[in-house]
């Protein structure tokens, strides 16, 4: 398909397949963790479920020209480094606590339960967060100055993240720190700097998607903004924080959550 006027009609037609590439991964994903007794294996595969969507769109709608290629090329770099990472930070650690937490509250059973309560629920999602994928693959438009300013976002975003959890890890590798709250770098600027590079990531996306007339795929990135903020992200990670470490209540109070900005007093 090329050109502005690509039909919607035809892209609903092949969003299915996406849906189903990510659910066929997912299916790999649980079998996997009945295997190990381990539903966090689902955030190891979360970029790969994102992956497979967007490349069931690119065999089905080869478009070759630049914003296919920066697109595909913005997202291969995402999801290596972010399963990469995960697999890396998780590896010997067991299941992480917040699966041991739905697994005692889904008792029992929870092994076929997980299929849809864990790994059925993350592919849909990624699904929906893969749309500027079928919008940008469909159409081999020129690129604007929207396309740059996305191609822009996309890279900051992909290289703060990087740079946050790099400094998080190092942070946890010293003995030192165990205990204590991780208050530097770009964590003196934001409680969740990772986060906030992740959502720069999807809203970048969605701009080289706009140019291509898929507007429409804002779901995705807001889609990815609510479940960082309010879902499986700073909401679920700080519900109980300020309870195991008192000092990260001082934390909460001189630092933004998300967007980064000049730490206050406390």
């Amino acid at each position: 398909m090329t050109g502005a006027g690509s039909s919607f009609g035809a892209l609903l037609q092949v969003a299915p397949w996406g849906l189903a590439a990510s659910a066929s991964l997912a299916l790999v994903a649980w079998a996997g963790s009945v295997l190990r007794r381990d539903a966090s294996l689902v955030d190891r595969f979360w970029s790969a479920l994102i992956g497979a969507a967007a490349l069931a769109y690119a065999l089905l709608l080869p478009a070759t020209g630049a914003r296919a290629g920066w697109m595909g090329a913005l997202l291969l770099a995402w999801a290596l480094r972010l399963a990469v990472y995960i697999s890396w930070r998780n590896w010997g650690h067991g299941e992480d606590r917040r699966y041991q937490a739905i697994r005692a509250r889904n008792q029992p059973n929870f092994a076929l339960k997980s299929l849809y309560l864990v790994f059925a629920l993350q592919a849909l999602i990624a699904w929906v967060v893969a749309t500027p994928f079928l919008a940008g693959f469909a159409v081999d438009a020129p690129l604007g100055a929207v396309d740059a300013l996305g191609a822009a976002l996309a890279v900051f975003g992909i290289g703060f993240e990087a740079v946050a959890d790099a400094q998080m890890a190092r942070f946890k590798a010293d003995p030192a720190n165990r205990g204590r709250v991780m208050d530097r770098g770009l964590w003196r600027l934001s409680r969740h700097p990772n986060y906030f590079g992740e959502a720069c990531t999807w809203w970048g996306l969605w701009l080289l998607a706009c140019g291509a007339g898929g507007w429409w795929t804002v779901v995705s990135p807001l889609a990815m903004t609510v479940l960082l903020l309010k879902v499986s992200g700073v909401v679920l990670l700080e519900k109980d924080i300020g309870e195991r470490r008192p000092d990260y209540r001082d934390y909460v109070a001189r630092t933004n959550a998300f967007i980064p900005w000049r730490p206050g007093k406390g």
